[in-house]
């Protein structure tokens, strides 16, 4: 079969293992449709955040959901998508250490999961996405014909998220950032609902001594063999 047969790829892994790096430039190159499920989470939780939205109270997420609406538009300047909340570029503003600090509590809420699950399975529905998080792999396209799970050691992960975050005009101290990704890493692989695990059928990569050049070209050898097999 040619590559113009389109297949779903996930991409799972821990925060600062480059999967978004990894998925845009993949999606490039295969002429795919790139979904940042990370950047979904992170405009839920600035609405939260904006609207002051107690997570404790059931009723008050159902609510504010409602409100919620997220595109990906491309950037004329940049040629990088930027994520719209509610009409409005919110790109920087969810990369931010407030957001990231409760990113991972919001995205453990049932509610949540389940709205954004639903749009994503919607993204992809036609194929030809390459999809990036926590659970892509094990609930979002459990039938992705294409699965990684990318793991890298934490000094490293934490030194690659604090030059990212430099690079935006960001400054956190390496302990201050090592923290918080060992805090999502806790309470995203212990939530009750689709917790981050890799899939039994999926191929990980371990990308602490590679270089991210590297990584795509392995993930793209790996995904053009896939799609000439179906």
């Amino acid at each position: 079969m040619s590559l113009h047969h389109k297949i779903n790829i996930a991409i799972d892994g821990y925060s600062g293992c480059g999967k978004s790096t990894t998925a845009k430039a993949v999606a490039y190159q295969l002429g795919y449709t790139y979904i940042d499920t990370g950047a979904m989470y992170r405009a839920v939780t600035l609405y939260f955040q904006q609207k002051e939205v107690n997570i404790s109270n059931l009723d008050e997420v159902d609510n504010a959901l409602k409100d919620i609406e997220i595109r990906f538009i491309l950037n004329s300047d940049s040629q990088k998508l930027h994520t719209f909340l509610n009409g409005v570029d919110v790109e920087n503003q969810i990369r931010t250490p407030e957001v990231a600090a409760m990113v991972s509590p919001v995205a453990a809420l049932s509610a949540v999961r389940k709205a954004l699950v639903a749009q994503q399975r919607a993204m992809g529905k036609n194929k030809g996405v390459v999809m990036d998080g926590r659970d892509i792999g094990t609930v979002v396209f459990p039938d992705a014909e294409c699965k990684f799970f990318l793991v890298a050691d934490i000094d490293i992960r934490t030194g690659r998220r604090v030059k990212e975050l430099a690079l935006s005009g960001i400054s956190v101290s390496f302990e201050e950032v090592k923290n918080n990704l060992l805090n999502r890493d806790h309470i995203d692989s212990n939530r009750a609902d689709s917790p981050l695990r890799k899939a039994d059928d999926a191929i990980e990569i371990d990308t602490s001594y590679i270089s991210i050049e590297e990584q795509i070209h392995k993930v793209i050898d790996i995904a053009k063999n896939v799609i000439a097999q179906n």
